[in-house]
């Protein structure tokens, strides 16, 4: 790959290398060589921008979670090395909560959850970010409900007035990536029946899933058949029944040795007006954002993986209601 280090094969070696380099084997300071200095990093919590922020963060981490390990379920990427790449990183880490940090003092409890990185990359270097972490799985695992751990959140920022705010579109700094994936058929169907469940179409359900779908969902829950894809969809879509659904980029691959698989970055933005997931109708505004991957097999989609950040959502519904 043009202007890589030559001991990167491909983008996915790449991306899984640089993950186990900066987490497994301690080579924090390769965050500095890996990542561009002006690095915009987007998550539910908000935008960081620079590696020295990135870096930051990654300490924390490590030091509240010292064992933790990334283990790389799946690399779905798009682009060239002329445009650059965008790789969507599907990632199952374990770790024991051995440090005090912003999960609250040591529990010394086991964690098992999921994260979506999507990373655009040119001349050896991550430039632009979106990254969901499942904090309601980890946050469950710690023994907090995601609700009471938004309040906390809140609480321990200085309260309403001074918390930080989730993050925003209007917040948002200006993408450098501008790509929007490619129209290879596996990503175009996903989206496509995304797009149609979005519009209330939940028979698109059993016409595009397998049977025997398996579900791997926010808050570190399992799922399987059409029940229960129709249900947490519905779930989500009816606590927003006249938000705005997006999808910001769409690709999809069909790899040797490999299943036809598909990744999603999308988003849901508007006024938390229904019941469903997120309880009594508040009339918040509220950004969620999402990512997801979908794996097909010879009867539909058979399995999808989905993360948004449950907390976030919630730290949005609590600051509108105070």
């Amino acid at each position: 790959m043009k202007g890589f280090d030559p001991k990167f094969s491909d983008l996915p070696d790449y991306i899984l290398g640089i993950t186990r380099e900066i987490w497994e084997e301690r080579g924090v300071d390769a965050l500095h060589r890996y990542y561009a200095p002006k690095v915009i990093v987007r998550s539910p919590d908000g935008v960081v921008i620079g590696s020295d922020e990135v870096v930051n963060a990654t300490l924390a981490t490590l030091a509240e979670f010292p064992d933790r390990q990334l283990l790389g379920e799946d690399v779905i990427w798009s682009g060239d090395e002329d445009s650059g790449f965008l790789s969507s990183h599907r990632i199952f880490s374990t770790a024991t909560h051995l440090g005090d940090g912003v999960y609250g003092p040591a529990s010394g409890a086991r964690l098992r959850y999921r994260i979506i990185a999507d990373c655009a990359c040119r001349e050896n270097q991550v430039y632009d970010e979106w990254l969901v972490r499942d904090q309601g799985a980890i946050v469950r695992q710690l023994g907090i409900d995601p609700m009471r751990f938004a309040a906390d959140r809140i609480d321990g920022e200085g309260g309403f007035e001074r918390a930080n705010r989730p993050f925003a579109p209007a917040a948002d700094a200006v993408a450098i990536y501008r790509g929007t994936g490619n129209d290879h058929e596996a990503g175009v169907e996903y989206a496509e029946a995304l797009e149609q469940i979005m519009q209330g179409r939940l028979a698109v359900v059993p016409e595009v899933f397998d049977r025997a779908v398996h579900l791997e969902l926010p808050g570190g829950e399992s799922g399987h058949g059409w029940g229960d894809a129709d249900a947490f969809w519905l779930g989500l879509r009816s606590s927003f029944p006249d938000a705005t659904f997006r999808i910001h980029h769409r690709i999809g691959r069909s790899d040797h040795g490999a299943a036809p698989r598909a990744a999603l970055r999308w988003s849901l933005d508007g006024a938390h007006d229904g019941w469903g997931a997120f309880g009594a109708p508040t009339g918040a505004q509220v950004h969620v954002m999402g990512l997801s991957h979908a794996e097909f097999g010879p009867w539909g989609l058979r399995r999808e993986y989905v993360l948004y950040d449950e907390t976030a959502v919630w730290k949005q519904i609590l600051l509108h209601t105070g």
